[in-house]
């Protein structure tokens, strides 16, 4: 091959090992330095390469800071080093590109002859497609550039390979058209055993195979890529392979080598293809699925006149980035040209492209000379219509923001596809197959980080690597912005950068790396909006929740649901807003940052009225949810005007649970959201409806926070009501948390200044919350003057929840004293208020200690009847401690009637159900009960465990009742283990805590 050249012509070799021959003389080319920023230019012939991309590919770790000068010199040092090196090596604007003939380089040789053979199959000439073809293959010396290959040379070696491989089939397919056989099973055979996994390559060996007559052969091939793909892949061959495998079973005849056509006469090829698409990032990570679907995409659109495949999403979520990936994938399925233009539609400081001027720029790809390109655009448009007329070209139209434009520039013919990427759908480019790009995953976004800071920075600092990539929203530019910092502050630790990027109100700036912004991305999108689009979007950010639907936006925005839709969905579609379910709409953190930056003293009045509207919307429709899921609960008059907004539908107690759970995070942020913007009442109202839910699903920790800010904000208005109300919750939240002594504090100060101002509601309750603080505490004496007062108040009140809850707390007093006719008494009476009312969360805990107190009794079979009653009523809306707690009670009942397996299945879900609450008072009670259980059993190791767990939390708590029951469950486990010691020293200190309370002996065995 070389003698065809000149005696001192050059030649450039990248499909193996690097070469480059001056006539008959391999030439050096100097260090490793030198011979990757050559390849790297040979491997995009005629195209400028970036300085930046240079020293990617010539470093495969961090490169040092000098690597720009050090590209520089060994450009330089190729160009002394290549005869007339000046002329070969060019310097283009910011990188270099090389200039060379076709026949000067091996893969613009290969790629010439793909497209020769590709017009010569078009042409009906398989003949020449096959010489084409196989001169391309005989180019190949190796692997592509082994000697010099890093990350970036790699990967593009990777998708040369796989163009070598797919030249190799479609030879191995004509072969096969042209009755070709037994002459293709060597090749073939050596093909599918460097590449296993590829179906077409095994497909072609099976029919050559079979056409030489050698059946079996070809159906032993089936057997063995159908086990390897199970093994490797989990998967079944594809069809198409089954297909020519049951054909060949049945011998059937559509498999016999066809007749082969006569070669009509050869027919002129036209020259090379034009080729604009940018380089395919080296460093491209993740969006796997969203390849597929594009490709899948794209080869549905095949036959449609032209196919449209377009891509629309946020800016910054790497459209462009993803849309190159796949042209490059979908270049060779259209041999007459590749193009690509910037229409700049959301460009930093750049006007968008005009239609005559994107026309001009695409014929000028065509090869169509400058002063042949007509002034007009009537004409540029003809002139673009008529030039692709019979062609296969694919065209990237990138950064669109307006339909007219783009229909401007469609193919007019079948044949030719085109890829369109926006920041907003356009709803009205028919035909278009649209992919929204959402932000990457969790992994994937890992995944380039790990790409673009290096594998080993990463597996460094994993944890700060993961809180990276969700602090960047897993958003590609984010993520991209934060690890070229990285790279640019050697010194700086990911954990480091992480800590600045925690300030939310510093985060956009860290984000930011010379013109390249997230700010500035996403000022595009806001500012092509209307005024009223731009204002709206400012408000909604002030939503306290994830999610914001219709109602609270409309009631946030002073519309109606209607309008509030209309704006939402106009946010959706150019991508400043997400959806992630029907109806409901939410903002991603880095564009609600930048919603949040927007606001300033121009805007700070409208804002406040804002925020009012929205806490009167919510302080409404909490307060008709809690009327109906709360029966009997005292309506309080709070002095603040109903919503003007219209309400969702709350009909029910169904619906209303619905929609308190929908909005849980909303609301609680709403209370914060009142006290940062001064709306203290607002604060302490909105209080009292949230943690009326938080109370009844367990949320306990979120209970107490809420009540102490809402003291906090009683106390700063003055409002002795607001604050009776405020200690009043608290009070209720650290019993639950096991917070007693606070809880006795917090209760004695909301009822002094529930009987100054003569609130003898709030009264009845602080009483109520005294007496149960006291009980647990075991200052049984203290706590029974309590309760009767306040179960007295409530009745003569006639408050039914408060007399119902203060007897239950009663109830619960008598049956740890022992004094279990009193307790059967106090729960019945509670059990028939709490029917009365409809209050199944209530009712749920005064009957299982009616069925408690009916155990101490011996009453199993009564008390089984009230378990069973329970759990019809309990579901998974209640709390999960309360349910806990029935439920072991059911499996110590069910036990003592001789139901063993009945017994297991509840005593499993009932530990499961009380672990998961963070209600320590329902935790110890559970393992407790279950203890004694499995001491029935004959489990008295599982019974140590369960009560040692229920004596470290009682005692840590102060719960003396439960502490002293704990010991005897102890000691009774240790007897049965053999451990007298132990046992005796349990029972003694069980005794103390007994005495110490006044427990008589029948309150002391359960």
């Amino acid at each position: 091959m070389l003698g065809q050249h000149a005696e001192n012509r050059l030649r450039f070799n990248v499909l193996g090992p690097l070469e480059v021959w001056s006539g008959d003389t391999r030439l050096r080319l100097g260090g490793m330095v030198q011979e990757r920023v050559l390849a790297t230019l040979l491997l995009e012939p005629g195209r400028l390469v970036p300085v930046s991309r240079l020293v990617e590919a010539a470093w495969e770790e961090e490169p040092p800071a000098t690597a720009s000068h050090q590209v520089r010199k060994a450009v330089a040092d190729l160009r002394r080093r290549i005869p007339d090196g000046s002329q070969v090596v060019l310097t283009d604007g910011p990188g270099y590109r090389v200039a060379l003939a076709d026949d000067q380089l091996d893969l613009t040789e290969f790629t010439g002859l793909v497209l020769r053979a590709r017009g010569a199959a078009g042409q009906g000439d398989p003949a020449a497609a096959i010489e084409a073809l196989r001169a391309a293959l005989e180019l190949w010396r190796g692997p592509v550039l082994p000697d010099v290959a890093g990350p970036v040379i790699s990967a593009a070696a990777a998708a040369l390979d796989e163009r070598r491989v797919g030249a190799a089939e479609r030879l191995f397919e004509l072969c096969l058209g042209l009755g070709q056989a037994a002459e293709l099973v060597a090749d073939l055979r050596d093909l599918t055993a460097r590449y296993p996994l590829r179906e077409n390559l095994r497909r072609q060996l099976m029919l050559a195979l079979y056409r030489s007559g050698r059946q079996a052969e070809a159906l032993e091939e089936y057997a063995r890529v159908r086990d390897l793909l199970v093994e490797e892949l989990g998967i079944d061959p594809s069809q198409q392979l089954t297909q020519v495998y049951e054909g060949i079973l049945r011998e059937s005849p559509e498999l016999a080598a066809p007749v082969p056509p006569e070669a009509p006469a050869p027919v002129p090829v036209s020259a090379q293809a034009p080729c604009t698409l940018p380089y395919d990032l080296a460093d491209f990570s993740g969006r796997d699925r969203e390849q597929r679907e594009l490709l899948d995409c794209a080869q549905r659109s095949g036959g449609r006149a032209p196919g449209i495949v377009a891509i629309d999403g946020m800016g910054g979520c790497g459209k462009t980035a993803l849309a190159v990936r796949v042209a490059h994938r979908l270049a060779e399925a259209y041999p007459d040209g590749q193009l690509y233009i910037n229409l700049r539609g959301y460009t930093p400081g750049e006007q968008p492209v005009t239609s005559a001027t994107a026309l001009a720029t695409l014929l000028r790809a065509l090869g169509v000379p400058g002063d042949q390109i007509p002034d007009d655009l009537e004409g540029r448009t003809a002139a673009w219509r008529a030039a692709l007329l019979g062609r296969r070209l694919l065209l990237l139209l990138d950064n669109a923001a307006d339909t007219a434009e783009v229909r401007l520039l469609m193919p007019p013919a079948p044949g030719c596809l085109v890829l369109v990427t926006s920041r907003s759908r356009l709803l009205d480019l028919d035909g278009a197959d649209w992919t929204s790009l959402g932000v990457m995953s969790s992994d994937d976004s890992v995944g380039l980080v790990s790409t673009t800071l290096g594998a080993e920075r990463v597996a460094a600092e994993p944890e700060a690597s993961a809180e990276l990539a969700t602090l960047c929203g897993h958003l590609p530019l984010a993520l991209r912005l934060a690890t070229a910092r990285l790279r640019n502050r050697p010194r700086w630790t990911v954990g480091y950068l992480v800590d600045r990027l925690r300030d939310e109100t510093r985060r956009l700036d860290e984000l930011s790396l010379g013109e390249r912004s997230v700010a500035a991305t996403l000022r595009l999108s806001y500012q092509t909006t209307a005024a009223e689009y731009r204002s709206a979007f400012r408000l909604l950010a002030l939503h306290p929740g994830s999610d914001i639907d219709v109602h609270s936006a409309a009631a946030l925005l002073g519309t109606d649901t209607r309008d509030a839709e209309d704006i939402l969905e106009h946010l959706l579609d150019v991508h400043l807003v997400q959806q992630p379910d029907v109806g409901v709409y939410a903002f991603h953190d880095l564009v609600r940052s930048f919603a949040l930056s927007l606001r300033g003293p121009a805007t700070e009045e409208e804002d406040q009225e804002a925020v009012g509207r929205l806490l009167d919307y919510y302080l409404t429709a909490a307060e008709q949810a809690c009327e109906l899921l709360f029966p009997g609960r005292r309506r309080r008059a709070t002095g603040l005007p109903a919503t003007r907004a219209e309400l969702p539908d709350l009909g029910d107690a169904r619906l209303a649970l619905t929609w308190f759970t929908r909005e849980h995070t909303a609301l609680s942020g709403a209370v914060a959201l009142a006290q940062a913007q001064g709306y203290d009442r607002h604060a302490v109202w909105l209080t009292r409806n949230v943690v009326f839910y938080l109370n009844a699903r367990g949320h306990i920790s979120e209970f107490r926070d809420l009540s102490r800010s809402a003291v906090d904000a009683a106390r700063r208005l003055g409002d002795l009501v607001l604050l009776a109300v405020s200690l009043s919750n608290l009070g209720v939240a650290c019993w639950k948390l096991g917070r007693f002594e606070e809880g006795v504090e917090v209760a004695r100060e909301a009822l002094a200044v529930a009987t100054e101002l003569g609130d003898r509601d709030t009264e009845a309750h602080s009483e109520s919350t005294l007496g149960l603080l006291n009980s647990v505490l075991g200052r049984f004496d203290e706590a029974l003057p309590h309760l009767v007062r306040a179960v007295d108040l409530g009745r003569e009140l006639q408050n039914v929840r408060s007399e119902s809850e203060s007897l239950t707390i009663l109830s619960t007093l008598y049956e740890q004293w022992g004094r279990y006719p009193e307790a059967v008494e106090a729960a019945r009476r509670a059990v028939e208020l709490d029917r009365q009312l409809g209050s199944r969360e209530n009712e749920i805990v005064s009957v299982t200690d009616l069925a408690l107190a009916l155990l101490g009794l011996e009453k199993y079979t009564e008390a089984q009847q009230c378990l069973e009653r329970a759990r019809r009523i309990s579901d998974q809306t209640h709390d999960p401690g309360n349910v806990g707690v029935l439920l072991a009670l059911s499996a110590d009942v069910q036990h003592r009637l001789g139901n063993p397996a009945d017994a297991a299945r509840l005593a499993e879900n009932a530990l499961e159900l009380v672990r998961s609450s963070v209600v320590p008072i329902r935790q110890v009670k559970t393992e407790n009960i279950l203890g004694r259980l499995c001491t029935r059993q004959g489990d008295p190791a599982r019974a140590l465990e369960l009560h040692e767990s229920a004596l470290k939390t009682a005692a840590g708590i102060g719960y003396r009742i439960e502490e002293a029951h704990a010991l005897v469950g102890l000691a009774r486990a240790c007897e049965a283990l053999g451990d007298t010691a132990a046992a005796e020293q349990h029972a003694g200190a069980a005794a103390g805590l007994f005495d110490a309370m006044g427990v008589p002996e029948i309150g002391r065995s359960r």
